[in-house]
């Protein structure tokens, strides 16, 4: 009954389409502006911010935005739709903090084998970058930032958008789609499309189809929460190159020549789905057709079984 946590609060239609209205303008012309950008620009732009602000600092500009679009978003939900952030948050009568942290250290275990793995096969892809006092700075930033960026990124896709589509459209497949869609094209202006093309697309939809599917299970966002924050963290506290969105001083710098391979197919194919076989097991989940596929209740039912 997640979706339906939009009706313990006022869901006229009007104020689902204003914050999205803006993100999604926001969104159009900041691809506009990166279609008319020659090529490598972008790449050369944040060579010289980071060379003038630091790489602590770069990233700091870079995260503060979404802090604040978290904080606004939560501030829109709570006294424009009158609606709790426990409801926007979960199904369930309390946000499950076990949840969340059981995702992050589970996620965050699996990227650092992964990480060190690779780096043992492969170490002339890498360049040992480890500087303590800059790591220490790094941490410190990530842990208080980071889990901000991706936290207003599940609120927004998989709890507003998700909610706000499910009770109009009537159905869970509808918003599992289009906010998943959404999310993938939300990393367009990343400098990694730009570097490996456009399909790295494959892995930032199909992550946002995991994080979907994790949500309409789970009946809440919990699970995504933590696993989002989690791969965005151990990512840029790890291994970072001259190519990517996040540049930091982080353990490893990846030094290869960036090329689309099995780093792309193997987590959207197979880690993804294993997962999901772990979380489905731990969390007891059953009726997947119907949770993922089926229809969404009316209001005037929600109510009458609150009541």
């Amino acid at each position: 009954m997640y979706i339906e946590q939009a009706y313990k609060g006022k869901p006229e239609l009007w104020k689902y389409l204003i914050i999205p209205g803006l993100f999604l303008g926001y969104m159009a012309l900041n691809f506009i502006v990166l279609l008319f950008l020659p090529e490598g620009e972008i790449e050369q732009m944040m060579a010289k911010m980071i060379e003038q602000e630091g790489e602590i600092n770069f990233l700091i500009q870079m995260l503060l935005p979404f802090a604040f679009a978290l904080g606004m978003l939560l501030v829109w939900v709570k006294y424009i739709h009158k609606q709790s952030i426990t409801a926007l948050t979960t199904s369930r009568k309390k946000i499950d903090w076990g949840r969340i942290f059981f995702a992050f250290f589970l996620w965050g275990a699996v990227t650092t084998i992964l990480v060190f793995v690779d780096y043992g096969l492969k170490p002339e892809h890498y360049k040992w970058n480890f500087d303590l006092m800059m790591f220490l700075q790094l941490a410190l930033v990530g842990i208080l930032l980071i889990p901000l960026q991706t936290s207003f990124e599940e609120y927004f896709f998989r709890g507003y958008l998700m909610q706000g589509i499910g009770i109009y459209s009537g159905n869970r497949w509808l918003p599992l789609v289009v906010t998943s869609l959404f999310f993938g094209l939300l990393h367009l202006g990343n400098p990694e499309v730009g570097k490996l093309g456009y399909g790295i697309m494959l892995y930032y939809i199909g992550t946002g189809f995991f994080l979907g599917v994790l949500t309409l299970m789970d009946e809440g966002l919990e699970l995504a929460i933590g696993f989002h924050a989690a791969n965005n963290l151990f990512t840029a506290l790890l291994v970072t190159a001259n190519w990517t969105a996040f540049q930091t001083p982080s353990v490893l710098r990846d030094i290869a020549e960036p090329s689309i391979g099995f780093d792309v197919v193997v987590p959207v194919f197979i880690v993804f789905p294993a997962l999901l076989w772990i979380f489905g097991k731990r969390y007891g989940w059953t009726n997947w057709s119907e949770r993922l596929t089926g229809k969404v209740a009316k209001e005037e039912a929600v109510v009458a079984v609150d009541q």
